[in-house]
This record gives C-alpha cells, sequence and structure tokens, in this order.
C-alpha cells in the first residue's frame, strides 16, 4: 500500500493506514508474530502524517491528527485489543487487556506486570512520536501544545498511574519490610516501579515524595519505633548502637539499590529518631553498659560508635559531652581525695609507703590526662574553639596551680603564633617570588618543651620536598638566629594530585605516603629494597606505607606478588588503572599499637635505671650479697617506680655477662664489682 501519491487523503483514508501501523507496533510489543518495521514502513508511516499536515484548508488535519494520537494510546490502554495471527491455516485470536489485566493483580505480580506495561509503553511513545513527528516540529510549536512525548506519557500517568499508584505503594513498602526482616526480595524490580514514579513527574519530584515518599518515611519510622522500643529493654548500650549503625548502614544501602538517592537524608534522619533520639537519655544512662560504665571501663571502640551515631544528630553530642565531663571530674575529684587521705595518714606510715602513695596518684593523674589529648586535638585540628581550650585551661589553673597547666598554655599559644608565622610565610613568598618551592607549604613552629616528644627520623625527603623545607628554614632565619629547627615528618601531611589515566585524584597522604609515591613520578617499578634505600626508613615504617598503598582499600601501587603481606623479596608498580567514586581520597595508615610501644619504651628506660642503681650500690661497697643488693636497688628505685625481683636479677646477670660483676667463685649469692 503506498500513500505517497500527491491525490488529497481525507481523514479516513489516512488514519485507517496509520491504524495499520500502529497496530504492527503492538504486536511487536506483546510479542505476537510480526516482522519488524523497516526503513520503508517507516517512511510510508511518516510521509503519510506529513501529507496530511501539509494539504490546504479544509483538509490540514492537524488538529485531527494529535487528537487521534492520544486516542490511540488510550484505546490501547482502556480498552480489549483483539487481533487473529494465522499459523498454517489456523488463526488464533488474541485478546489484550492493559487495565482490566493490572486491576486483577496484587503485590509482586502487579509490580512485575506494571513495569512490563511501563516498558512497552515508553517504547510505543517513542515509535508514534517518531511517526507524527512533523506535528512537533510546526503544528505543536506554533499552537504551543503539549510535546508528543508528553502526551503519551500523561495518558499513562492518567489511566494507569492514578487508578494503581496506592496499591502500587502499598506493595512497594510490603517488600521494603520484609526485606528489613531478612527476606531476599528483587531490588531490581522495586527499583523499576520507583522509577516509574519518579519518571511519571516528568522532571518533577511530586508524584515520588507524595505518592511514595511520605508514606515510605511514615512506615520505616513505625518500623524501627517497634524495634526500639524492643531493643532498648533487651540489649546492652553497646549491643543496642551495633544494631542501630547497622540499621543505618542498611538503610544507606537500601537507597544506592533502589531508593531516589534524595530520599538518603530524609530515610536516615527519621531512623535515627526513632533509635536515638528518642531514646538518647535511656541509651546513655543504662546502669551498666551506658555512657558512664564505657568512660569507667575505657571502652575506646564503643565509645567511638557512640560518637558517631549521636554526631550525625543536632545537639546529639550535649548529652554525651555532659556525662564526659561528669566522668572526668568526677575521676579527678577521686584521685585528688585519695591523694588528701594519703597525706592525713602520712605520719602513720613508713617513709617509702607514703612516697609509693604519691606515685601512684602522679601516675593516675597521668593517665587521666592522656584520655583530653590535647596536644593531638591541637597538631591535627580537632579542638572546637581556641576560647573553649582557654577556658578549660583556666578553669584547672585555679583548681591545680600555673605549674599544672604551664605546659597546656604554652600549646595553645604555640598555635596562635604559628597561625601568625603562616601568615608572616606567606608573605615572604609574595615579596620574594624566585624563592617560591612552588608547592603550597604549611608550617607549624612548636616549642620543644611544651608538647610531647615525637621522635625525628632521618627521612629522606623527594627533591620537591627538600626545596620546601630549604625555603623555609631561610624564611626562619630572617627572623631568629637563636633557634634551631627539627623536623618532624611523622606528623606532617600532604594534598597529592594522582594522575591514573584519563582521571585526576587527590590523595590526602602522610609525609611518608608522599615520599614514597614520589619516588614512582622517575620510576615504574621499584623493589622493596629499593624503597627502603631511598627513604632511609626502618622495616616496620616501609612495612606500615606499602601495605596502605598497596594492599589496603585504596591500592594505588600493585604489588608482586599479589599478597596481603609485605616481603623484602616484594616489588611494586604505579596503579595507572586505578579509580574510584570519590575524586578526594584519605589514604590512612596502619595504626601503631601505642600502647605496646610505651610499655616496650617504658621497659627499656627501666633497664637503664636498674642499671645504674645496681653499678652505684656494688661501685661503694665492692662486695654484696644476692638479697641485699636487691633489697638496696629496691629502695633506692621506689621513687620512681616499684622494680620487679625478677626484673632486678636479670639485669644483674647482663652485668655479669658485660663484666660489671663477678660471682664468687665459693659463693654463688656474692658479688664482686669490677672496675
Amino acid at each position: 500500500m503506498s500513500m505517497v501519491d500527491k491525490k488529497v487523503i481525507d481523514l479516513d483514508q489516512g488514519w485507517d493506514f496509520m491504524q495499520k501501523g500502529i497496530t504492527k507496533l503492538i504486536k511487536i510489543l506483546e510479542g505476537l508474530p510480526e516482522p519488524q518495521f523497516n526503513s520503508e514502513d517507516y517512511m510510508m508511516l511518516y510521509t503519510t502524517i506529513y501529507n496530511m499536515c501539509t494539504q490546504k484548508p479544509p483538509n490540514d488535519y492537524s488538529q485531527q491528527l494529535y487528537d487521534k494520537y492520544k486516542e490511540a494510546f488510550q484505546e490501547y490502554i482502556r480498552t480489549s485489543v483483539r487481533f487473529k495471527v494465522c499459523y498454517v491455516d489456523l488463526f488464533v485470536c488474541f485478546t489484550i487487556m492493559i487495565l482490566p489485566c493490572l486491576r486483577e493483580k496484587h503485590d509482586e505480580f502487579l509490580l512485575i506486570e506494571l513495569v512490563k506495561r511501563w516498558a512497552n509503553h515508553k517504547v510505543m511513545v517513542r515509535w508514534l512520536s517518531r511517526f507524527f513527528h512533523y506535528l512537533d516540529r510546526y503544528f505543536i510549536a506554533r499552537r504551543s501544545l503539549p510535546a508528543l512525548k508528553d502526551v503519551g506519557l500523561t495518558c499513562f500517568r492518567d489511566l494507569v498511574y492514578q487508578e494503581l499508584n496506592v496499591k502500587v505503594k502499598d506493595a512497594v513498602i510490603a517488600l521494603i519490610e520484609q526485606e528489613r526482616e531478612g527476606e531476599q526480595i528483587d531490588r531490581a524490580l522495586l527499583k523499576n516501579v520507583l522509577d516509574i514514579f519518579v519518571e511519571i513527574g516528568m522532571g518533577q519530584m511530586d508524584c515520588y515524595e507524595n505518592d511514595f515518599e511520605t508514606a515510605m518515611l511514615k512506615d520505616t519510622g513505625a518500623y524501627y519505633s517497634r524495634k526500639a522500643s524492643n531493643w532498648i529493654e533487651e540489649d546492652s548500650c553497646p549491643d543496642y548502637m551495633l544494631k542501630a549503625e547497622e540499621c543505618l548502614k542498611r538503610e544507606k544501602d537500601r537507597v544506592s539499590h533502589y531508593l531516589h538517592f534524595s530520599s538518603e537524608q530524609k530515610l536516615l534522619e527519621r531512623v535515627q529518631h526513632e533509635l536515638l533520639t528518642v531514646y538518647t537519655q535511656q541509651l546513655l544512662e543504662k546502669e551498666h553498659s551506658g555512657c558512664f560504665a564505657l568512660l569507667r571501663d575505657d571502652k575506646v571502640e564503643d565509645l567511638s560508635r557512640m560518637y558517631r551515631l549521636f554526631s550525625k544528630i543536632p545537639r546529639g553530642l550535649d548529652p554525651v559531652s555532659g556525662m564526659f565531663k561528669q566522668h572526668v571530674t568526677a575521676d579527678g575529684t577521686a584521685l585528688v581525695k585519695q591523694a588528701e587521705d594519703a597525706a592525713s595518714n602520712k605520719k602513720a606510715e613508713k617513709r617509702d609507703m607514703a612516697g609509693l602513695h604519691e606515685q601512684v596518684f602522679v601516675k593516675k593523674v597521668l593517665e587521666l590526662h592522656d584520655r583530653k589529648k590535647l596536644a593531638r586535638r591541637l597538631l591535627f585540628d580537632k579542638s572546637a574553639n581556641d576560647d573553649h581550650e582557654r577556658s578549660i585551661l583556666t578553669k584547672l589553673k585555679q583548681q591545680c596551680g600555673g605549674q599544672f597547666t604551664s605546659k597546656m598554655e604554652g600549646m595553645v599559644t604555640d598555635l596562635t603564633l604559628a597561625r601568625e608565622n603562616q601568615t608572616h610565610f606567606e608573605e615572604y613568598l609574595n615579596n620574594n617570588p624566585h624563592v617560591n618551592p612552588g608547592i603550597d607549604l604549611t608550617v607549624t613552629v612548636l616549642t620543644t618543651g611544651f608538647w610531647p616528644s615525637y621522635k625525628s627520623f632521618d627521612l629522606n625527603l623527594p627533591a620537591e620536598m627538600v626545596k620546601c623545607v630549604e625555603v623555609f628554614k631561610e624564611f626562619y632565619q630572617t627572623k631568629t638566629k637563636h633557634r634551631k629547627l627539627t623536623w618532624i615528618y611523622s606528623l606532617g601531611t600532604c594534598n597529592v594530585n594522582g594522575k591514573f589515566g584519563a582521571k585526576n585524584f587527590e590523595l590526602i597522604v602522610t609525609t611518608y605516603q608522599a615520599s614514597l609515591l614520589l619516588l614512582f613520578n622517575t620510576a615504574d617499578r621499584l623493589s622493596y629494597s629499593d624503597i627502603k634505600g631511598q627513604l632511609n626508613l626502618t622495616d616496620d615504617d616501609v612495612i606500615r606505607l606499602l601495605h596502605s598503598l598497596a594492599c589496603a582499600k585504596y591500592k594505588i601501587l600493585n604489588k608482586e606478588p599479589n599478597t596481603k603481606t609485605i616481603l623484602p623479596t616484594d616489588t611494586f608498580e604505579f596503579n595507572a588503572k586505578f579509580t574510584d567514586k570519590m575524586r578526594r581520597i584519605k589514604i590512612p595508615l596502619p595504626p601503631v599499637d601505642e600502647k605496646k610501644k610505651v610499655i616496650e619504651d617504658v621497659d627499656k628506660d627501666r633497664r637503664y635505671a636498674i642499671d645504674a642503681s645496681i653499678v652505684r650500690i656494688m661501685k661503694s661497697r665492692k662486695v654484696l650479697g644476692h638479697q641485699q643488693l636487691v633489697m638496696e636497688c629496691v629502695e633506692q628505685l621506689s621513687r620512681m617506680f616499684k622494680p620487679d625481683f625478677k626484673a632486678i636479677k636479670k639485669r644483674i646477670e647482663d652485668l655479669i655477662t658485660r663484666d660489671y660483676l663477678e660471682r664468687d667463685k665459693e659463693n654463688p649469692n656474692l658479688y664482686k664489682y669490677l672496675a
């Protein structure tokens, strides 16, 4: 059949031809045996519409065709469409009933059918819009009418969505609740259904928000309210927080899989309200496991989780900080009271026991002080406000005296002066552009006596960083020539721009990590020994660095062999294929066992003290029995610490092997000093 002749095409004749094309399209969509459209079919249909719209009045049927385009969708959706299909001398009748079919289905079956019908409808809109494209280009543009695509989608919204959205919403919410209870559901199906709520809004989120999200959030609140009322009675504070954290993680995961991203904040706030805000006091004040118990037992991991959870709630940390203040005040007051009681009983005690009480007091106060961690807060910019820090120090000074707070006050003052110093350094660079190292450099100069001692290693800095150090030294010499700068690279951080193929990432790393990464600017491949030699670090430090960059979450380096353990035989190369959804990435170092390290340092210091005490005693006495030597050593050292008898015996043996002492040949329990 050809409609390309120039003779006038009346409306009925032209529409009859178009109707055959629409019927062919419906058969294809429904999977019935029908050949696909070819280019000739498409051109015939398009040309028919073109001719019917460009005929002279009264035969210009543009308005009628626009109306019939809409009617075609309405008829396809609302009424039963019957087809006869011939299978070798056999005619089979097919009846397609879209809306009646959807009305009969419920729950998950309704969702499956709806997704199928929506997908078919969008294909039909796309094809019919092509056939009727001439209307879009001229007639619709001149009349300011809704575009063909919008007309097609509006038909589905008015006839299908408006009738079924409540049933669909209930079915989706029921599936979400099933998933929350641990059942497996078809997440892809939910994603496709919720996309309908978004797409049917045609650029607006009203349908998604009003017809689904509001009810979903209400149901979420009710669900977690029921859960929380049971958990708060049954679980300890740490167990409850674990469940709350897991629930928040799963809800966030839910958004990434099928909910619209705009729901994330509202959803998490609703869950936080029901699980945390409603039960804040009851949770924190649990008798044997609440905030006070966690502080008392030094449960750092649980306290960290508490901070993470309540920091996301407006003023959520207020009650936590209040309890922390009470805990520190109570512990400090108790220590002072114990010291006062010991002092009042001092006359009734022996001198060495009184000294022991003082040592215990000082040790416990220092342990308590190490938990406020002022130095780390200031150095790593974790302090909320300098004025708050000074206010606390003023109160401490009033209670404990100026000597107790002098170093802490010095820390805060150092940071204020460091900020001024940085401003002067930037002015120096602006006034002397020829010395600019080409890298943004911030240096914090500290006074040694005020801060904890940090180990300084002879790290071989890359050339880029060496220039930075030299420039700052030159600047600092213009201010003072009487101070020596010691660089603590272990406290430094660097923002490194990494080019990985076509993508750029900003890597936030330590100075050590940056020094290692910059080695790969001049080498594609480096061995473990190459890296260690060029950086001049210990094996422990090199292993930590390489593990963070090649074996952890962000694999900036490729390692051979590809294992989780760093060995001296390994080789490394830059991972040019590295990618991540974030463009700014912080790469942490594996934590050092600080407690173990401190204990080792203390033991080492005590060994030296015991050795010195033994040598002093033997030097003055020349010959002494084992028991008497041990007792005199304990008496000498008791003001500093209480030495272990086994440790003293071990040090005596070590001094014998080093020819400081010798045993009497006739009496092995008698020692002689060797000059």
